[in-house]
């Protein structure tokens, strides 16, 4: 319980003694006390950036939640739309999603709109594939049982299918939510006026590396904090498929 909390606090005293020891510029290599200065210094700023990637990435996740679903139940229960969609949608994940930020702004303008849909179009796809392999994984000797009982399909995939796959489903919200980060900030930095990204793209403009590094900060707290959030849900909707009772945080 306590060992990422004790290695957290080794890492930074380790850094800051480094920092100290061999008088790393701040430009360079800014010690933990010297961005913690600057989150004190700069809080009123960081928290209304902090709260623009915070919405923005809600809403493109939570339409990556839909359409991967959606798309993830498609795959998985129908082998003529696995073949036909899947490679697509593979192909489509290959692609460097900022390559599609300067195409989003031309479409919509610099802004929130843009990070929003890099959120969603960088953080779908893990959903789509673990909710397909969900569905595609249910035995079909079971599946035979209950139709031989009058289930439809549709009773299979309410009842037993998508039930089966919630472990999948929330193995999936965990890393798509720090994706869905990723693509915001990305965004921001290339295509707004405000969020995380740009004020770490001003601030390094302006060479202030402390105000940078506390920008990576605030995105990983966040990020982390979803990130716990997801597991606690999983650890209590999905007790069932684990050994023990605990899913796996």
């Amino acid at each position: 319980k306590w060992a990422p909390w004790l290695l957290s606090v080794a890492l930074l005293v380790v850094w800051q003694a480094i920092c100290s020891l061999f008088q790393v510029s701040d430009f360079i290599f800014p010690s933990p006390y010297t961005i913690t200065l600057s989150l004190a210094e700069y809080a009123k700023p960081i928290a209304q950036h902090a709260w623009q990637t915070f919405w923005t990435t809600m809403i493109g996740f939570a339409i990556a939640v839909v359409v991967g679903l959606s798309l993830g139940v498609a795959v998985g229960m129908s082998r003529f739309v696995f073949r036909g969609l899947y490679p697509l949608l593979v192909a489509f994940n290959a692609i460097p999603k900022v390559a599609f930020v300067p195409v989003l702004v031309v479409w919509f303008g610099i802004g929130t709109v843009p990070a929003i849909l890099t959120a969603f179009l960088i953080s779908f796809f893990p959903i789509v594939v673990n909710v397909a392999t969900g569905l595609a994984t249910l035995e079909p000797e079971l599946e035979d049982v209950l139709r031989s009982l009058g289930a439809r399909k549709s009773d299979i995939l309410w009842k037993v299918g998508l039930p089966r796959s919630l472990p999948y489903f929330f193995a999936s919200l965990k890393v798509s939510i720090t994706l869905a980060f990723v693509g915001t900030v990305v965004s921001e930095t290339v295509a707004s006026n405000e969020g995380i990204g740009y004020l770490m793209m001003s601030a390094g403009s302006s060479m202030k590396m402390p105000l940078v590094f506390a920008g990576l900060f605030v995105i990983g707290v966040m990020a982390m904090v979803m990130y716990e959030f997801f597991a606690v849900l999983e650890r209590r909707m999905t007790g069932w498929a684990h050994r023990g009772g605990h899913a796996a945080g």
